[in-house]
């Protein structure tokens, strides 16, 4: 029989590490995009007296939108990181 995942204790603890240490860079990376975004101020304008802005218009080309995708982007990254992880000491039983 095939063993796919027949590889050394070594290479899971390698792998293991890897992706902690990925998890833990990509979470501060998460912590500090979501930091750096401003509230959401749904409804607002309306109370202000504020009217639609070109950049309210376009709003998928602001800073803005680029910092949710990345925030969306390294949530992924994290989720694959930890799923692995998982999978990694479920093998082994590191």
């Amino acid at each position: 029989m095939l063993n796919l995942l027949a590889i050394s204790y070594g290479a899971y603890k390698t792998l293991s590490i890897i992706c902690l240490v990925i998890s833990v860079l990509v979470s501060l990376f998460v912590i500090a995009v979501v930091i750096m975004q401003p509230g959401n101020s749904n409804g607002i304008g309306a109370v202000n007296g504020q009217s639609e802005t070109f950049y309210g218009k376009n709003k998928n080309k602001t800073l803005e939108s680029k910092m949710r995708k990345l925030t969306i982007i390294s949530i992924a990254v994290l989720m694959v990181c930890m799923i692995l992880f998982y999978i990694l000491h479920l093998i082994k039983g590191i």
